[in-house]
């Protein structure tokens, strides 16, 4: 499973790459907790609602630590997303130590 860093995201953010962030936390984790710009689809539903990822942009899927979003890559993809799906090593907490700390860690 291909992965980024937190560190690799925030410096392909910068530069303006074309990504999409999907976030397969649950919504109380988001209200707590997240990163600008990104939609979330809980992990119970993102094989449901993979019609609202678009499978023509870089696709990274972050979660609290990098865990549910592999789950997350792996279910789009047996379900048959064509997209390139990137995983968040160590999801919004690495974001956290290593971008963002003023992101909330819980």
């Amino acid at each position: 499973m291909e992965e980024i860093t937190a560190t690799e995201l925030k410096q392909r953010l910068d530069r303006g790459d074309d990504l999409q962030i999907i976030d397969v936390r649950e919504p109380n984790e988001y209200e707590t907790a997240r990163l600008e710009g990104t939609k979330l689809i809980p992990l119970a539903q993102v094989v449901n609602r993979m019609n609202e990822i678009d499978p023509g942009s870089e696709t990274v899927v972050h979660c609290k630590g990098g865990v549910r979003s592999a789950k997350a890559i792996e279910a789009l993809q047996r379900a048959g997303f064509a997209g390139r799906l990137v995983n968040l090593k160590g999801g919004i907490t690495a974001w956290s130590n290593e971008v963002d700390p003023s992101v909330p860690k819980y």
